[in-house]
C-alpha cells in the first residue's frame, strides 16, 4: 500500500511504526475471511482492510476523526484473527491501538460513551473497586430488563452470581517449590480476576510449585494496562504497565527470574508488548527484559515437563470417585473426561500459542475437543461485551451453540474473559485450563464442577 506520510509527520515515532505496517498491505482481502465483526455486519468497513484504509485517510491527512471513522474502529474486537491470516504480516495490533491512541486524544464522543469509558478504566483494573461494583451489579442484576442503555443491561446481566471471597494467595509473597527448584517465576496475578475467580491463581500456584518452581507474587505488580490500552488511554495504561515492568525488574535484579507467569492470555498479549510499548521511553531496556521473559503459564509447563515424572501419582479424592468403572478402582475421575477446549483470540492470534494448552490436557488423561470455527472471537474481547454488546451477544451465541454441539462434559479456556462471556450462557461448567491440569496431577477439584453447593472453603488452600 502507498503511503504519503510528509517527512515532517514521519518525525513521530507513532506514525512511522504506523507507516511500515501500511505499507505492509497489498490489500489482498485474506483478513476478511477470519474476522467475526465482518461476519457478522457484512460491512467492508467493519473488515481488517476497511479499517486499515479508515485509519490510513485519517492519518495521513492529520484530521480530527469522524463519529463513521470512530464507529468502525470501536467495532473492532482487536481478536488478532486477522493476523494469524494475514500473508503479508501486517501488525494490525499496533496500528489499531495507533488509532485508539489518536481517537482518543482528538475526539469528543457523547457523553454517554465517555461516562461510561471513565467508570470502566477506573473499576476494572482495581480488585476492590470491582468487587464493591459487581456486588451493587449482583443486587440491580433484577432490573436489568429496565436499564434503558443495552451497555447497561450488559454490565448488570454479566454481573457473577457469587462474589469469590478474596484469596491472600494474592498478596505479594514467595511459594517455595516442592522438592528441588527448577525455577523462580513470577506470578502475575492480574486485577479483573482477582475478583472474579480466585480458583485460577491458587490452583496456578499449587500447580507450579507442584511442578518445581518458587513462585513469587511481586511487590508492586497489578493490572497489565491491557483495559485502558485498548481504549486509547495511553497514558493510564503506561502508568500501570510501569509499576510492573519496575516490580518485576526488582526481583530479577534481586533474587532473579526464569519467567513471568501468566494466566490471563489478554494480559499475556499485552505484557509481551511491553517493548513496543516503551520503545520510546527511558524504561525502554527494563520493559524489553521484561518482554522477554514473559510467558503464558502453558509455556511454562511444556517447558516444566510431566508433573508424575519422578513423583507418586495422583489418588483421587473421596469426592471425585462418582462416575468411576467399578471395574477399574485405580482410575482417576478425570480420566476420559471430555473438555471442550476454547482458544482465547489473545492467546491464539496474539501469542500464536495453539497447541500447548490442548497438549497438556491430552497428557494429563483428558479427552480434548474442539468446537467449529475455534478461531473465531466469543465476544468477550476485553471490555468489548461491555460496549458493544448487541455485536458481542451475537458472537457469544455462536460460539456457545458451537461448543455445546460437542456435547463436552466441561469447557477449558485460558481467559478469564472468555470464561465468563461463555459461562454466563452455556450451561456447562467453564473451568480454566490450569484448574483441570492441577486436579489431575494432585489438586483439589475444580469448585465449578462440584454439585454440591457450599463445597468451596472460605479461603482457597494450597496443597
Amino acid at each position: 500500500m502507498q503511503t504519503t506520510f510528509t517527512p515532517e509527520q514521519l518525525k513521530s515515532p507513532a506514525i512511522q511504526r504506523s507507516n511500515e505496517i501500511l505499507r505492509a498491505c497489498v490489500h489482498c482481502g485474506f483478513c476478511t475471511a477470519t474476522c467475526p465483526t465482518y461476519q457478522v455486519l457484512g460491512d467492508e468497513l467493519d473488515s481488517p482492510r476497511g479499517r486499515i484504509y479508515l485509519i490510513k485517510d485519517m492519518l495521513e491527512n492529520d484530521r480530527d476523526p469522524d463519529a463513521k471513522t470512530v464507529k468502525h474502529i470501536d467495532r473492532c474486537l482487536s481478536c488478532l484473527a486477522c493476523m494469524t491470516t494475514c500473508p503479508s504480516g501486517v501488525h494490525y495490533m499496533h496500528l489499531v491501538d495507533h488509532a485508539r491512541d489518536y481517537i482518543e486524544q482528538r475526539y469528543k464522543r457523547p457523553f454517554s460513551d465517555r461516562a461510561l469509558r471513565w467508570v470502566l478504566a477506573r473499576i476494572l483494573p482495581y480488585p476492590m473497586r470491582f468487587r464493591v461494583a459487581l456486588l451493587g451489579a449482583k443486587i440491580g442484576r433484577p432490573f436489568a430488563r429496565f436499564m434503558p442503555d443495552a451497555r447497561l443491561r450488559a454490565m448488570l446481566e454479566m454481573a457473577p452470581k457469587t462474589i469469590p471471597p478474596v484469596s491472600r494467595n494474592d498478596d505479594p509473597q514467595s511459594f517455595a517449590p516442592q522438592g528441588t527448584r527448577k525455577k523462580r517465576v513470577a506470578l502475575m496475578t492480574g486485577c479483573a480476576q482477582k475478583a472474579l475467580n480466585t480458583d485460577i491463581n491458587d490452583a496456578t500456584i499449587r500447580l507450579l510449585t507442584r511442578m518445581g518452581c518458587e513462585v513469587v507474587v511481586a511487590e508492586g505488580a497489578g493490572c497489565c494496562g491491557a483495559l485502558t490500552h485498548h481504549m486509547g488511554k495511553t497514558t493510564e495504561s503506561h502508568a500501570t504497565a510501569a509499576r510492573n515492568i519496575k516490580a518485576w525488574c526488582a526481583e530479577m535484579d534481586g533474587k532473579g527470574l526464569d519467567a513471568i507467569v501468566i494466566n490471563t492470555s489478554g494480559c499475556g498479549t499485552t505484557v509481551k508488548d511491553y517493548g513496543h510499548m516503551f520503545r520510546n521511553d527511558p524504561l525502554a531496556a527494563d520493559a524489553a527484559r521484561v518482554s522477554a521473559i514473559a510467558r503464558d503459564v502453558s509455556e511454562v509447563l511444556m517447558d516444566l515437563g510431566d508433573p508424575h515424572e519422578g513423583g507418586e501419582a495422583r489418588q483421587p479424592a473421596k469426592d471425585d470417585i462418582a462416575g468411576i468403572d467399578a471395574r477399574e478402582p485405580s482410575k482417576p475421575a478425570h480420566h476420559g473426561m471430555v473438555v471442550a477446549y476454547h482458544a482465547a483470540c489473545s492467546l491464539q492470534h496474539g501469542q500464536q500459542i495453539k497447541t500447548f494448552p490442548k497438549d497438556l490436557l491430552k497428557r494429563a488423561g483428558f479427552t480434548v475437543v474442539e468446537p467449529a470455527d475455534s478461531h473465531l472471537c466469543c465476544g468477550s474481547a476485553g471490555t468489548y461485551n461491555l460496549m458493544q454488546p448487541e455485536i458481542s451477544k451475537q458472537l457469544k451465541d455462536r460460539k456457545i451453540k458451537t461448543l455445546q454441539a460437542k456435547n463436552p462434559d466441561v469447557i477449558a479456556a485460558g481467559n478469564i474473559g472468555c470464561m465468563m462471556q461463555i459461562g454466563s450462557a452455556a450451561g456447562i461448567p467453564v473451568v480454566h485450563t490450569v484448574e483441570l491440569l492441577d486436579w489431575a496431577s494432585g489438586g483439589p477439584k475444580p469448585p465449578s464442577l462440584n454439585a454440591e453447593i457450599g463445597s468451596k472453603p472460605p479461603i482457597p488452600m494450597l496443597r
